[in-house]
């Protein structure tokens, strides 16, 4: 694979050109799509294991191709988004699914996004054979439309109740009534799990297609948060939501199972503590058994249920329990995963010290640990069943790179699979013979190819060379990584941009960019997009752009990442300072120039630099800030902090709120009003405090946007304003 790295044009990124560089402008990165990534999209394995399909496109059409993974040939077109209409209704496709035979196609369109994972849209069905498209079903849009195994049905959630629409007979079956906003939801999550266990589809139907199993959620004793609709009207209307804030009552949450030829709804026996989480469920090779996933509230004890079906009688198979917390959500993939032959499964533990691989049988017995050492799996990917296989991603070489990694089921011939060295994405074919791998590394833009199961390049799908040359023509420095030692002995990853025509002989005032939550890496060998010209365009305008992994990110082991526990913010910051404390030993940076910017969690921490790290910092931005962790939600506050009531220092030590009176340099608050997520409400206690310690700062709402703050012109003003602040203040 070493052609792909050539293909990539990574070499070429800083070569010298006898013309005249050109300069970076924001509205190159936010308006005018000037360094805009080619990609593939749509991408999907075909049943076959040997086909994918993708999206496609011409100025007249859009298109739903099918390729094959061994070989380039011409594709075929399994659908034109021309041939898509209702009663004359042109029909925009948004996404896709096939049915488990791949006759038809489940389309939705119109999508309107919820909140971080959640949507609503308008779903159809393409039958591929007749070439005919029906509605699944008219009314308010629905959510989570997934076809059954046997394709004959298609559920969807409308209104907080789960809804099953028979294709062959177009009959319409309400599974639950009882749905309610801000009160009952079924088959979906409520605000919290979907931000903070990372779903939002809350109902599974069983592999026979007989049973449907889903979540109930009772929301009625949560508190509402509320925040003000802005949207050009003379009087704004009032959002409200539920919204478990450090401390308070969460939903109680009952599992049921849905008998789809008895109508008969069961309740699964999940134990009578209700102050609990249930974080994943999933269906068995059994069509009569769920799994279940329980954890206390304090998450640092974890149970996997296996429940029957039909009576919900339910037995424990696996217990784990940890002094800290217990993540379940490493990566994007299944916490549990069972195996074809219905054996055994196979989870990921931080038990041993690191992120690794465990077999176990299905009563629970500890067949084999497949993954061991001091480094973390990231993912696990699947299993080729056919050679016992598992496939996985792992940060084994160090904490900034990801790569794909084998190994047999019996623990044996494990292999890394992937070359490049860098970031590698992965998404695998059915059968786990090939992958579409993207990759990119921290100078590289993405790499779309084909790559068998052996790490062999089948081919490139999209290098972006044309990206890579066009950066070649504009003032750009290489991402330097890099380690160095903190005076306590901590050893801290971290990436550089120096400035264009550097000076070794020259004091450059330092940009300093970070994340630095629980589990969240900022220096990874990947490419960052835009943020990557942002940098290059404030390196060419004389700043040194830095960003430091502080205690408590991922992938060095359980030890570092759970270090800064029911203490959030104090070894972050420290951190943080001793990079300000390295920079000052460089002959070239003026150490009385150094500011800091971060984003939501980042933000957070960029407040408690400016003010707790007040002597190292001369000006900071804060985008989205957590002020104070009692603002902030339960599921993800209490896992790092435990509840307020039992770590009442821990909330309080640390919060930028009881620290502004050390403020001395030039602050930005920055925040939406209809941020769901981290409330605008930890902003305007942060003005309160700010005012009331007589410190003067600078302040900018944007009306009515949400966590991300964009749309529109939005991206380019909020850029426009922090490079101005910087320019003007750094």
């Amino acid at each position: 694979m070493k052609k792909l790295a050539l293909l990539a044009g990574c070499a070429l990124l800083f070569t010298s050109l006898s013309a005249q560089k050109k300069s970076i402008t924001l509205e190159d990165i936010w308006k005018t799509g000037t360094f805009r990534a080619s990609g593939v999209f749509g991408l999907a394995s075909m049943n076959d294991g040997l086909h994918y399909s993708a999206f496609g496109n011409t100025e007249k059409d859009a298109f739903i191709l099918r390729y094959e993974y061994a070989k380039l040939s011409k594709p075929d077109t399994i659908l034109k988004e021309s041939q898509l209409k209702i009663d004359g209704k042109a029909i925009a496709i948004d996404n896709y699914t096939f049915s488990p035979d791949e006759t038809k196609l489940l389309i939705s369109s119109e999508t309107e996004q919820i909140y971080r994972h959640s949507t609503r849209e308008n779903y159809y069905v393409y039958d591929r054979k007749s070439k005919t498209t029906t509605v699944v079903t008219g009314g308010e849009k629905q959510s989570y439309a997934s076809f059954s195994p046997d394709g004959s049905k298609v559920g969807f959630v409308r209104g907080n109740n789960i809804f099953i629409k028979d294709l062959a007979s177009g009959k319409e079956t309400q599974v639950t009534t009882d749905g309610k906003f801000n009160s009952i939801i079924n088959g979906a999550t409520d605000w919290v799990h979907e931000e903070e266990f990372a779903f939002s589809v809350a109902y599974f139907w069983s592999p026979d297609s007989k049973k449907i199993a889903y979540y109930k959620f009772d929301e009625s004793n949560v508190k509402e948060f509320s925040f003000n609709e802005f949207n050009n009207q003379l009087y704004p209307t009032e959002y409200k939501f539920k919204y478990p804030k450090a401390g308070e009552a969460n939903s109680v949450v009952t599992i049921h199972t849905y008998d789809l030829a008895t109508a008969a709804d069961k309740l699964m026996d999940i134990g009578k503590e209700t102050d609990q989480y249930i974080p994943r469920i999933k269906w068995t090779m059994d069509p009569n058994v769920l799994s279940i996933v329980r954890m206390n509230r304090h998450q640092n004890n974890l149970e996997l249920l296996l429940a029957n079906a039909s009576s919900g009688i339910a037995s424990v198979v696996y217990t784990e329990k940890n002094d800290t917390y217990i993540d379940i959500h490493e990566g994007e993939g299944d916490y549990v995963y069972f195996t074809a032959d219905g054996k055994n499964f196979i989870i990921q533990s931080e038990k041993d010290g690191f992120n690794h691989i465990y077999l176990y049988d299905m009563s629970g017995k500890l067949v084999k640990q497949l993954t061991k050492g001091n480094w973390d799996v990231v993912e696990l990917k699947g299993i080729d069943e056919k050679t016992k296989t598992v496939f996985y991603l792992a940060s084994e070489t160090t904490a900034t790179e990801k790569d794909v990694y084998s190994v047999k089921l019996d623990g044996s011939g494990k292999k890394k699979v992937s070359a490049e060295k860098g970031t590698h994405a992965p998404e695998f074919s059915n059968g786990m013979k090939y992958y579409i791998d993207i990759f990119s590394s921290a100078n590289t833009p993405p790499v779309y190819s084909i790559v068998n199961a052996e790490g062999k390049l089948v081919r490139v799908l999209e290098n972006n060379v044309a990206l890579a040359a066009k950066i070649q023509e504009y003032e750009t420095s290489p991402k330097e990584l890099f380690m160095f030692k903190t005076s306590e002995g901590v050893e801290l990853n971290a990436w550089m941009i120096k400035p264009t025509n550097f000076n070794p002989n020259k004091k450059y005032p330092v940009f300093l960019t970070f994340y630095g939550g629980p589990g969240r890496n900022m220096v990874n060998n990947a490419f960052d997009g835009r943020d990557y010209y942002w940098h290059q365009m404030l390196a060419e305008k004389g700043y040194i752009v830095m960003c430091v992994d502080n205690r408590g990110t991922a992938y060095r082991g359980a030890a570092f990442k759970k270090s800064t526990y029911k203490q959030l913010g104090k070894l972050e910051v420290a951190d943080q300072i001793e990079a300000a404390k390295y920079l000052a030993t460089l002959p070239f940076v003026d150490k009385a120039r150094i500011g800091t910017f971060g984003w939501s969690y980042g933000g957070y921490l960029s407040s408690l630099c400016i003010t707790k790290g007040a002597d190292y910092f001369k000006a900071a931005i804060a985008v989205a800030p957590v002020t104070n962790w009692r603002y902030y939600d339960n599921i993800y506050t209490e896992r790092f902090m435990a509840l307020p009531q039992e770590n009442a220092s821990g909330y309080d030590d640390n919060s930028p709120i009881n620290h502004v009176k050390e403020l001395k340099g030039k602050y930005l608050l920055i925040h939406g009003s209809g941020d769901d997520n981290v409330h605008v409400q930890n902003s305007m206690e942060m003005i309160n405090a700010l005012v009331a310690a007589n410190k003067q700062f600078d302040l900018f709402i944007y009306p009515d946007k949400n966590h991300s703050i964009y749309g529109g012109n939005t991206r380019l003003h909020l850029y426009t304003k922090m490079t101005d602040f910087i320019l003007n203040n750094l």
